[in-house]
């Protein structure tokens, strides 16, 4: 049985509430503009992976997902975003007061709720990674503009403040579903290597996407001056007319510089076919992860996520 992710959405529409109506509508609103609910499905298939019927967990999957919401609901105050999934920020509608103190909210219901529910490891290996999460957007705030980032320290900011939710959602699936060390530790070896891959995607996609796809504007990174992997990737190619638009935009020397010129050369460059070789690397690396638990079905589903992120 694969698990039905209609269940997540119906969990999360019919049992999630609040004591505070305002912060409960501002989350509901986020989870209905949508979302793929990969961190959910990973957890489920990973609790799947190690013999658990998935329908048992549809509880620990949904505060996966509203983890994930809360960061979202605070990087757009952080990064002064108008659009997330196709419609305005939290903080659009609700103000940058509001959203931070919702998503504070949101985070200490969650783990009320984890806390009470669920034996250890499952509350610290949450706790560590919402850690984490924060530590990787602290890193990622301080490289702003820095286009001297290694593809080192850039692989670090990405396994902090993306890959440690899916590593945490594949090792507390395992968990629950009362796996050994060795399925555990493949398990969210696995998540880790996804999420990386994930992040590198996300950054592609960010030049070569479109904005209907994305839920956000196109090179929204550049606006945010962020260096990321494709950056990275054409500077250390020796790509000098990339560097001197780069530069220019990140200095604010050139005020009549647009960012779609910027994000035309980037997709041009070899940044975005490097990167996606990165995607490869850490694509396969996931799969290779999942070798210590043998062939089923969900095993099957968690390699082709991971094959679909270079789809």
């Amino acid at each position: 049985m694969t698990p039905d992710l209609s269940l997540i959405d119906d969990f999360l529409r019919d049992r999630f509430a609040t004591d505070n109506p305002l912060i409960t509508e501002a989350v509901r609103r986020m989870l209905a503009a949508g979302g793929k609910r990969l961190r959910p499905r990973v957890l489920l298939l990973a609790a799947q992976a190690c013999g658990a019927d998935p329908r048992d967990h549809l509880e620990l999957a949904a505060y996966i997902e509203l983890i994930h919401v809360a960061t979202l609901i605070h990087d757009d105050v952080v990064d002064n975003a108008q659009t997330r999934r196709g419609v305005n920020a939290t903080a659009v509608d609700y103000g940058n007061r509001i959203s931070v103190l919702a998503g504070d909210y949101l985070f200490a219901w969650i783990f009320k709720n984890v806390t009470a529910k669920y034996a250890p490891p499952i509350p610290q290996i949450l706790s560590a990674t919402l850690a984490d999460i924060c530590d990787g957007e602290v890193l990622q705030l301080r490289a702003r503009g820095d286009l001297h980032l290694s593809m080192e320290r850039y692989l670090e900011i990405a396994r902090k403040k993306t890959a440690s939710l899916f590593a945490a959602a594949a090792e507390c699936g395992a968990r629950a579903a009362g796996a050994g060390e060795t399925a555990a530790r493949a398990l969210r070896a696995f998540g880790e290597a996804f999420g990386i891959a994930f992040q590198v995607l996300d950054d592609v996609l960010d030049l070569t996407g479109d904005e209907r796809t994305l839920g956000k504007p196109v090179g929204n990174d550049l606006v945010e001056r962020k260096v990321t992997a494709p950056m990275i990737l054409a500077l250390e190619s020796g790509d000098t007319d990339v560097r001197a638009l780069l530069e220019r935009l990140y200095t604010g020397g050139d005020g009549a510089l647009e960012v779609p010129q910027v994000a035309a050369a980037l997709a041009r460059s070899a940044g975005p076919g490097r990167a996606l070789a990165t995607l490869a690397r850490f694509t396969e690396a996931a799969k290779h992860a999942l070798a210590p638990l043998g062939e089923s079905t969900a095993v099957a589903g968690l390699r082709l996520l991971a094959d679909g992120l270079g789809a």
